[in-house]
């Protein structure tokens, strides 16, 4: 991941990912087979962890949509996600989507299953509450795009970024969105 991060999938070579890790490079040959291989199962194993950590966050939420939803937003946006050496690499693989079927297919699974979680939720706090202009579809949209932009910008200006911030900007939306289920803080 390194690697990757630093010099893109096609920057990143077999001999490059043996330096890093202290080995030989036959040995990463003989563990991968191809550089095709160590990347795939390095997108398999960035997803499984992403996935753990939203399965996590969708324990720790109160219970309650709101606060299941609450701790996903916090989530995306914590360091252990939101770090620019690991959205370098992430970018990197959504950069070759198009391309590498492989990619698309572990990826789609990640998005695929995050959409369907963060609708879910969408509506039940629409259920719960009166909500009557508001369609779950738009705010699940709204929300997965503020964090694609949020991620993007954590990576390109680092140094300006502010996870306070950003977790500000979400739940403003939030708030704003289903005032009954989160209340406006005074943070600007």
């Amino acid at each position: 991941m390194k690697c990757i991060g630093r010099r893109g999938i096609g920057g990143t070579t077999l001999a490059d990912v043996a330096r890093e890790a202290g080995l030989s490079q036959g040995i990463v040959n003989l563990h991968f087979q191809s550089k095709e291989n160590l990347f795939i199962e390095t997108l398999k194993s960035l997803a499984e962890d992403y996935r753990a950590q939203f399965e996590g966050a969708l324990q720790r939420g109160d219970g309650s949509p709101a606060g299941r939803l609450m701790s996903l937003m916090e989530l995306d946006l914590s360091h252990s996600v939101c770090q620019p050496a690991k959205l370098a690499v992430w970018f990197a693989f959504w950069g070759e989507v198009k391309s590498r079927p492989t990619y698309r297919k572990i990826c789609d699974e990640v998005d695929r299953y995050y959409d369907e979680v963060i609708l879910q939720l969408c509506a039940e706090i629409i259920d719960s509450g009166y909500y009557p202009q508001i369609t779950a579809m738009n705010v699940a949209t709204v929300l997965a795009s503020m964090t694609n932009g949020l991620w993007l910008s954590c990576l390109i200006s680092p140094q300006e970024w502010s996870r306070h911030a950003a977790l500000d900007a979400v739940h403003c939306y939030l708030s704003t969105v289903f005032p009954q289920h989160f209340r406006r803080s005074g943070a600007t």
